[in-house]
């Protein structure tokens, strides 16, 4: 099975290198076209492209083993890079409204070689959805925040790619001059949204948020098929990296031995079913006897 690490770099090398060619093909037909849509998607792209890069350093740092200053990993790595990445995004919506309504103050004019901008959106379309669906993919089977991150921005890169097409195509035929920068502006409302949302779920693991409640609720389901006698069970999320600290009961009687045996059963078997799982069990004494699945 391919290393995890390798998985994760090799897919994020991947989005640098694809974002760095869509810059260039968009600034260059934008800059010859005078579009300002097509200059904002360049912008737009050149966020993604330092949020590849983000990611990418991300997901090496956060699998670096544990060390004496950071007995608990590098986790949260991925999601610091979340939160630069969509504050990037914010950045980029702000920088195309300002620029698109100095479009519309200043005049208008209509863009050249409109069809070939059109194309271009349309290429750049169509390879931002087989990267984000391969990234989206990797990020599923890894846990990567930093990874689903960069996805997110690619896959709004694919629908103001599109939209940018479908409205430089509506240009083209009728001439109406004023739909470049108007579609510039819808084009940042939509990214200041998804940044946003990308904001908001990369944040709250920093404060050591719990696990979701169906995940909790399946993982109490499992302890039970154990017939683990639990209770304080807490959870947190460090990036792709999960943690779990539990009280169980074990009768008074039992030898230390048997004891941490039962334990090392359950930290087991929840590694088997829960990827970077690090699981800490207290034990106190009862008068039942031991339950074993």
């Amino acid at each position: 099975m391919e290393n995890i690490s390798i998985k994760k770099t090799r897919i994020a090398r991947l989005s640098v290198f694809s974002n760095s060619l869509l810059i260039a093909m968009k600034l260059i037909v934008g800059i010859i076209s005078g579009s300002v849509s097509i200059i904002s998607e360049a912008i737009h792209s050149s966020m993604d492209l330092v949020a590849a890069l983000i990611a990418f350093f991300a997901v090496r740092v956060s699998d670096t083993p544990p060390d004496s200053r950071h007995p608990y990993g590098h986790g949260k790595v991925e999601n610091i890079s979340g939160v630069i990445e969509g504050v990037l995004i914010l950045i980029a919506a702000g920088v195309i409204i300002i620029e698109a309504v100095k479009k519309i103050t200043g005049g208008h004019s209509l863009p050249e070689a409109v069809w070939i901008g059109a194309l271009v959106m349309l290429v750049s379309g169509i390879v931002n959805i087989i990267v984000s669906r391969r990234l989206y993919k990797v990020a599923r089977e890894t846990g990567s925040l930093a990874l689903e991150a960069d996805a997110l921005h690619l896959k709004t890169d694919v629908y103001t790619s599109l939209g940018v097409a479908a409205g430089l195509g509506v240009i083209y035929f009728t001439g109406i001059v004023w739909l470049d920068p108007v579609i510039a502006i819808l084009v940042a409302l939509f990214i200041l949204k998804e940044s946003y949302n990308l904001i908001a779920r990369a944040f709250a693991p920093l404060l050591d948020t719990s696990w979701s409640e169906a995940e909790i609720k399946d993982l109490k389901t499992h302890l039970s098929g154990m017939k683990v006698d639990f209770h304080d069970l807490r959870t947190r999320v460090a990036g792709n990296y999960r943690f779990v600290d539990l009280h169980i009961e074990i009768p008074a009687d039992e030898s230390v031995g048997n004891a941490h045996s039962y334990c090392d059963m359950i930290e087991d078997k929840l590694k088997d079913i829960y990827a970077n799982l690090t699981v800490t069990i207290h034990v106190e004494p009862c008068s039942r006897r031991l339950k074993t699945s």
